[in-house]
């Protein structure tokens, strides 16, 4: 058995795959599109809500990546709303230091700063940033 998050970026999935390629080097293992299903979800059906729309055919249905050793699942979502990451931070051990900083500047962009990086009695550099899809990172470079 494994456990392995599931992220729903509620119609930016696709731009939320670009981006941690770019900035972590993930690699997208896999990629279906709500077109893709051969039974595709009618208007009304989205988890049971009345009324609620039938998801665009052209977004991402699910998806799954890899950050290192570590496989992610990722999806659009079928629902309306924001996407809330609350209660959870993925923790990223980045070979050392600088590459610490290199990380951590990348999800900053666009993100929030909430723990700046720097010195910690575990770690030559820890940090916390919520980057621009509003998913929490704990960057921890290991020590020497």
């Amino acid at each position: 058995m494994k456990a392995q998050p599931y992220l729903f970026f509620n119609g930016r999935c696709e731009e939320a795959l670009a981006f941690y390629r770019e900035a972590l080097g993930a690699e997208v293992t896999a990629l279906m599109r709500f077109q893709d299903n051969p039974d595709p979800p009618q208007e009304g059906t989205c988890g049971g809500a009345p009324g609620a729309p039938a998801p665009s055919p052209d977004k991402v249905m699910h998806a799954e990546f890899r950050i290192g050793e570590t496989h992610l699942m990722a999806s659009d979502g079928m629902c309306g709303g924001q996407p809330r990451f609350e209660g959870i931070s993925l923790a990223l051990t980045p070979a050392d230091a600088a590459d610490a900083r290199r990380v951590f500047a990348a999800l900053a962009e666009g993100g929030q700063v909430q723990v700046p990086l720097g010195p910690a009695f575990f770690s030559p550099a820890f940090g916390v940033v919520a980057d621009r899809f509003g998913v929490p990172w704990m960057v921890v470079a290991p020590q020497a």
